[in-house]
């Protein structure tokens, strides 16, 4: 018997973020325009480049959780 299971695979994807220097504060800041609310910080341009990384596979993480979620209601209704 087959079944029509799903199968994972990893792929990497280019994303545009913008780096802003934080003159003031000290250190960077970024955000991604493609994943709304998608921003963070860093005190040098690898700490930042790291922490954008970081921030933008948590986004699509929780809208893939919301995403799931939200089919599971819609088939529930």
């Amino acid at each position: 018997m087959s079944t029509n299971a799903p199968i994972a695979l990893q792929i990497t994807i280019n994303i545009t973020a913008l780096a802003h220097a934080e003159l003031d504060a000290g250190g960077y800041s970024a955000d991604i325009p493609a994943l709304p609310g998608c921003y963070t910080q860093g005190e040098t341009l690898d700490e930042l480049r790291a922490n954008i990384q970081d921030a933008a596979e948590a986004w699509l993480a929780v809208a893939h959780d919301l995403a799931t979620h939200n089919a599971g209601q819609a088939e529930a209704a």
